[in-house]
């Protein structure tokens, strides 16, 4: 380390005379304007006042944030106006990190290099917010990881990546000239005054934050990130999302209290309303939206048929979500932990930050105690969101990711896998156990990003949207024939458990509304928050229509099932059946009381031990198989069972070039292995993580001869000749 540090030091001095030595000529209109009397007057003026004319400067920065952030240079002048004291205090954290401009004696290049970060964290917003509603906030930085293992997806295309790597080297390449040619300033004041300004401009942040945080001018909390990017400005927003993470203590916090809590949602032992235990199943269906809730959307038939006869036979409801475009594992880990997100920071995903570090009771914990076995089935990344560690730490059995499903069929952008994988591998997770089982399908189809030109000349359900430009109801019909095709599946994956004649019960979910610029007034609710559950089953339980919150969702029909069991889950049953709102201070006060203790607190509910640890989770249900090896025009087959694109060969523990022709057949280079080299296929998410593999196989090519000639090693030869044909 010592010596790359000491080779960057020495390759950074070199860097002036490298400059010097490509003779970049200064045009000579520069050379004149720096000569100029009136200019270095000019120059002087501002550097003398630079403190002062830092305020205009704020204050232009902070509308230019908004102007991208609202995509309207009309809605920034809104701001401006409508909500004078949070730009004003936007403006202001601006200015205080423009004091570190008067640190070093660069002044130019410093603060440059500070409008180059607004600027990026600026546009960036501004992009994120042409695809979906939620803004950018600091936890989309924690998924770097994941957005990059979106393969051909339009949230990021791979020319908006190259244009913005190109810009961003161009700018620094300049930055480079500036910090080396640039004017070096001599500060009027020393270094240590200096600091101790810039010291109180940045402790004053904090203390005005919270003072106006106390007065009411700025909220501590905003469960709608979008609204409250909105009302507050984009700065503040994007610093809460940064520095507000995790849930505080509830006042009131002790063993006392909790038990308490316990012992009023105390319900029992599990006792079955069925002659034998039922298989749940529950379906997250991506962006589903029942756009005959919208007036300004004419379809030429119904795109979801069998959703709407599912309401016409079984349980349905509106369910409240708390997400909006984007954001699926927070109404994800609502639904699978009962637990809320409005005690989070805002726009936190809990299973990227506390997940990470702690197991969560889950309503799969509940069905284990049960006897039920648990999986989860998703075509899509077991990294994205990190699911698999999630999944592990809510306790499930199984995760079958895309990366054990061999994926053939996409969407017509060719950006998702269809759904109908999903039927033969739920199947097969119910396979994996005996008795009854638990399982959590996602699915990805109608996913965003939508298309704003044409993609299907004939689309079978054709769109019209009132009040609407082409752009948008190319983008409503893409969409509207996807959740048309997801109907279809719905349709086929319930068959499917009434041929295999067990009593199954299945909840659908809808985990957003899609973007495409819905507001609450086009949609029949009101509330871009709700959206629609549906179920199945075929065992004749009652039809009743509720609405619920996604916490709620799951444990309600647990309930229906004589399922209790785990504090959260029994906490929404009785809160629940006893008619609470799950909007009063009664119910949420209990829950985050329950959630703290169990997420960040001394976990009294299970009297401080691990009540429910981490599982240690299977990906997949299937194992992969090696059976034999070919050798044919310069390329070795590997044949086998259960390869899938995401199927990679290892030589010796070393991942080779692998050519992924079908699910059981890989093909690689011959000169990739040779005699007695081991073989492997691993299954591998994103950042090289190996899923599951394949059972070993020792190479030998055909004309392997071994060093002995003996009669015993010709049979060996002939046995091992036989083994490679085979």
């Amino acid at each position: 380390m010592k010596k790359l540090l000491s080779k960057i030091g020495s390759g950074l001095k070199r860097i002036p005379s490298f400059l010097k030595k490509l003779h970049i000529p200064t045009p000579k209109f520069i050379i004149k304007l720096r000569n100029s009397s009136r200019y270095q007057a000019f120059i002087s003026f501002l550097n003398k006042f630079a403190l002062l004319f830092h305020i205009p400067l704020a204050f232009g920065f902070c509308f230019l944030l908004e102007w991208l952030s609202r995509h309207s240079f009309i809605d920034a002048c809104g701001f401006v106006r409508y909500h004078t004291i949070p730009f004003l205090y936007n403006s202001y954290i601006i200015f205080c990190i423009f004091t570190l401009v008067f640190l070093p004696k660069r002044r130019t290049f410093m603060r440059m290099m500070i409008v180059f970060v607004f600027l990026v964290f600026g546009i960036i917003n501004c992009i994120v917010l042409l695809n979906r509603v939620s803004p950018f906030g600091f936890t989309d930085i924690t998924m770097i990881g994941d957005l990059l293992t979106m393969q051909n997806t339009n949230y990021f295309t791979k020319d908006q990546a190259t244009v913005c790597v190109i810009a961003i080297a161009i700018y620094l390449g300049l930055m480079v000239l500036l910090f080396f040619k640039g004017k070096v300033q001599t500060p009027r004041l020393k270094l240590i005054p200096r600091a101790a300004l810039i010291a109180v401009a940045w402790i004053s942040m904090p203390l005005t934050t919270y003072g106006m945080q106390e007065t009411g001018l700025m909220a501590s909390y905003f469960g709608n990130l979008a609204q409250g990017y909105l009302d507050y400005g984009y700065l503040y927003g994007f610093a809460t999302s940064m520095l507000d993470l995790g849930m505080r203590q509830p006042r009131d916090y002790n063993d006392a209290t909790i038990k308490n809590i316990l012992k009023e949602t105390d319900m029992g032992e599990t006792s079955l309303t069925t002659d034998q235990p039922v298989n749940v199943v529950v379906i997250l269906l991506e962006s589903m939206f029942d756009v005959s809730e919208a007036d300004f959307i004419e379809t030429s038939e119904d795109p979801i048929p069998y959703l709407h006869y599912l309401e016409e036979n079984f349980s349905y409801g509106h369910l409240t979500v708390p997400v909006v475009g984007a954001g699926t594992c927070n109404s994800e880990f609502e639904v699978l932990t009962g637990m809320s997100c409005q005690f989070f920071g805002p726009g936190e995903y809990p299973q990227k930050t506390i997940l990470k570090e702690t197991d969560c009771e889950s309503v799969a914990d509940v069905f284990k105690e049960t006897g039920y076995g648990t999986h989860v089935v998703h075509n899509n990344g077991g990294n994205f969101y990190s699911r698999r560690n999630a999944f592990s730490m809510m306790g499930f059995d199984s995760f079958t990711s895309k990366e054990m499903l061999d994926i053939t069929e996409y969407t017509p952008l060719g950006t998702w896998p269809i759904d109908d994988i999903l039927i033969d591998s739920t199947a097969d997770a119910l396979d994996t156990t005996p008795g009854a089982d638990f399982v959590y399908t996602i699915t990805v189809e109608a996913h965003g990003d939508y298309p704003t030109e044409v993609v299907e000349e004939n689309p079978v359900v054709k769109v019209k949207c009132k009040g609407k430009d082409q752009a948008k109801t190319n983008q409503w019909t893409y969409y509207i024939n996807r959740i048309y095709n997801v109907d279809d599946f719905i349709k086929k994956y319930t068959e499917m458990f009434e041929q295999r004649g067990e009593p199954t019960l299945v909840i659908m979910f809808g985990d957003h509304l899609p973007t495409m610029g819905l507001n609450a007034e086009e949609v029949k609710q009101k509330d871009l928050y709700q959206t629609k559950y549906w179920t199945w089953n075929n065992f004749g339980m009652e039809k009743i229509d509720q609405d619920l919150t996604s916490y709620q969702l799951v444990p309600t029909y647990m309930n229906r099932l004589g399922i209790h069991g785990g504090t959260v889950t029994n906490y929404n049953q009785a809160k629940t059946a006893a008619g609470i709102s799950a909007k009063s201070h009664s119910y949420i006060d209990g829950l985050e009381m329950l959630q703290y203790d169990i997420l960040y607190g001394d976990r009294y509910v299970y009297d401080g031990e691990d009540g429910y640890p981490a599982s240690d989770i299977v990906m997949g249900t299937k194992d992969i198989k090696l059976d034999r090896i070919y050798h044919f025009n310069n390329k070795l087959y590997l044949y086998g069972d259960q390869f899938t694109k995401w199927s990679r060969v290892y030589v010796n523990d070393e991942k080779v070039s692998t050519s992924y022709q079908s699910g059981q057949c890989l093909t690689i280079d011959e000169n990739a292995v040779k005699d007695g080299d081991t073989i492997v296929v691993n299954q591998v998410g994103s950042s090289s993580t190996i899923f599951r593999s394949s059972n070993a196989v020792v190479y030998y090519s055909p004309d392997y001869v071994p060093e002995s000639t003996t009669n015993d090693t010709a049979d060996s030869m002939i046995e091992t000749e036989e083994k490679t044909e085979d």
